[in-house]
């Protein structure tokens, strides 16, 4: 697995603090997101390689790691798992499984990878015990806009310079997690490798308001066709669709169209529905003319 300096990928030297970080990562994401960018392999690439930054550096925890062990952090929790063993279960006679009296410095930590490595048999000869490890789990971030959620789709996203395809299912919430098990750091002396916990980001959308699998938006009408009736073309997800304004719609009238909401996740083809409210706009520069027949409108 290649290494990636994380700190060159933002763009923020080795101390930056938490809110430079979140700066650099918000310009960045913006900058490379997908939707931005069409077809581009190589802005998918640096917008994916950004997440997996943030997700590192705004980790208090992982970042702890990350700057301690350097290239091999992923393997910083079996190695500090071993030491805790070690100190736990140690007993005069037996045969140890390393040898951590010295303190828990980088030496430690070399030696320790190269049993992992291409040496268990010299560390078998040495008398040592070789214990497996489930490798460390991953986790990272997938932005979707709610256009990207609303039909089932294939999408890539790239990990550790591993480029890995999901199925992206209808109806997706924000925040709603996904589960690749095994696509997390290798095993430890042919232990599990761990698994992948994707969190899914569907963006706020500037005119559908979303809550579970309906959705909500406002539409302007005339007074006079408030009055007097009509109709208005409506955009939904799925298409256009004509609607009927029914004579003297109050403002603030809502309506709904059955099965034109959010595709309800986990069950294909079935939808929500879509709840329009009706904004009447009241005519503006009116002139005399107008002017004197609402005031005749009025006396009536």
């Amino acid at each position: 697995m290649d290494f990636i300096d994380y700190y060159t990928v933002l763009g923020v030297p080795k101390e930056a603090s938490d809110e430079a970080i979140k700066k650099a990562y918000r310009k960045l994401a913006r900058k490379h997101h997908p939707d931005l960018n069409p077809n581009d392999a190589e802005a998918n690439k640096k917008f994916q390689q950004v997440n997996e930054a943030n997700e590192i550096l705004s980790d208090s925890e992982k970042r702890k790691k990350y700057d301690q062990y350097g290239k091999d952090w992923q393997h910083a929790e079996p190695f500090e798992q071993a030491q805790r063993q070690q100190r736990q279960t140690r007993a005069p006679g037996n045969g140890e499984e390393y040898d951590f009296s010295d303190g828990f410095g980088g030496a430690d930590f070399t030696d320790f990878l190269s049993s992992m490595f291409g040496q268990e048999g010299d560390a078998r000869a040495g008398g040592r015990r070789e214990t497996k490890f489930r490798g460390q789990d991953f986790e990272a971030e997938l932005q979707l806009s709610l256009t990207d959620a609303y039909a089932t789709h294939k999408q890539s996203l790239t990990i550790n310079g591993k480029t890995i395809g999901i199925t992206i299912k209808a109806g997706v919430e924000n925040g709603q997690k996904i589960k690749l098990s095994g696509y997390g750091a290798p095993g430890v002396n042919g232990g599990p490798n761990g698994d992948l916990y994707i969190t899914l980001v569907v963006a706020d959308d500037p005119r559908y308001k979303r809550k579970a699998s309906y959705l909500y938006v406002t539409e302007d009408i005339d007074l006079y066709t408030a009055l007097l009736g009509g109709s208005r073309i409506i955009d939904t997800l799925d298409g256009k669709v004509k609607v009927t304004v029914a004579p003297e719609t109050q403002n603030g009238i809502k309506i709904r169209l059955k099965g034109k909401g959010y595709p309800v996740y986990g069950k294909e083809g079935t939808f929500g529905d879509l709840y329009v409210e009706w904004r009447v706009k009241l005519p503006e520069n009116l002139t005399d003319e107008q002017k004197e027949l609402i005031q005749k409108l009025a006396t009536l």
